[in-house]
């Protein structure tokens, strides 16, 4: 599955609604893939959700090196077909790092997120956190 911002967060926060889940999915699954756009999101999104900082950072270094996660480091040829997808998508509001994990989850024919974020269904996607 791909480890998205909001995933990720509701994994790290465990006062987070989706909290549980997020654990559970994250434990059980057998592929795991981000981004460094979505780690570069969850520092900035956790600071808005009140979460210490030192404790991001600790978190954010912890998936960098856990060898059951994949992380692609997104160079120019990925950030441009990024915003390529953006442009074929001018009535969508996506962001540029959800056009990088559907980029990535096409290429890796992944079609789960541990996700909270909407955009994903709308792409065709599984959003695995959802309010029952």
């Amino acid at each position: 599955m791909l480890l998205d911002t909001s995933g990720l967060l509701s994994f790290l926060d465990d006062s987070d609604a989706h909290h549980a889940r997020a654990t559970q999915l994250f434990g059980t699954a057998g592929v795991r893939l981000t981004h460094s756009y979505v780690l570069a999101e969850l520092v900035p999104l956790c600071r808005v959700r009140r979460l210490s900082r030192t404790k991001t950072l600790a978190f954010a270094a912890t998936i960098i090196d856990n060898e059951d996660v994949e992380i692609v480091w997104v160079d120019k040829r990925l950030h441009r077909a990024a915003v390529a997808l953006l442009k074929a998508r001018p009535d969508k509001d996506y962001s540029l790092c959800d056009a990088v994990s559907f980029i990535l989850m096409r290429r890796r024919s992944i079609t789960e997120a541990l996700t909270t974020d909407s955009h994903f269904e709308r792409e065709g996607f599984v959003r695995l956190l959802k309010i029952q």
